[in-house]
């Protein structure tokens, strides 16, 4: 009767050191990450093949970069919080709402002028090859996202 139950615990306890090793080996890399430098943009060196020098002037582009879009964000943030207010005492559009949408479109569009320059710039940092297939994958995710067909989505 001993001998069924030393198979069974011993069936689950390989299985559950199998499972661990498993995951422990498949998320080395993962881990790895976190303890670099520049976690944020450690993907970023790997995935494009990036040397040491080549990371060394995009992690300060992006440094830089991030300064002014924080700034950026927080005066759309501004004008966003201005409009909620401005919509909450009103049933129409008003020429003050009229205007902030307005400022709220400019300065978004400033934000998107200024995320593709930053795209352009940190392209021209890589390898020729590197910089097409990043410029390609960074357009694909923001500027052009298919934002429009999800707002279309939302009004059907």
């Amino acid at each position: 009767m001993k001998r069924p139950w030393v198979i069974l615990l011993a069936g689950i306890a390989a299985a559950v050191l199998g499972y661990f090793a498993f995951y422990f080996i498949g998320t080395a890399q993962c881990r790895a990450i976190i303890h670099e430098q520049e976690p944020e943009l450690a993907w970023l060196k790997k995935e494009f093949h990036l040397n040491d020098a080549e990371f060394a002037r995009i992690s300060q582009m992006h440094a830089s970069y991030l300064s002014g879009c924080a700034e950026r964000c927080r005066m759309i943030d501004e004008k966003n919080q201005h409009l909620k207010q401005l919509l909450a005492s009103t049933n129409t559009v008003t020429p003050d709402i009229d205007k902030l949408l307005a400022e709220s479109a400019r300065l978004r569009a400033e934000c998107h002028k200024q995320m593709l320059q930053h795209f352009y710039e940190v392209s021209r940092t890589m390898p020729p090859e590197q910089g097409r297939r990043y410029l390609a994958w960074v357009q694909e995710r923001t500027l052009l996202s298919d934002s429009h067909q999800d707002m279309q989505d939302r009004h059907h």
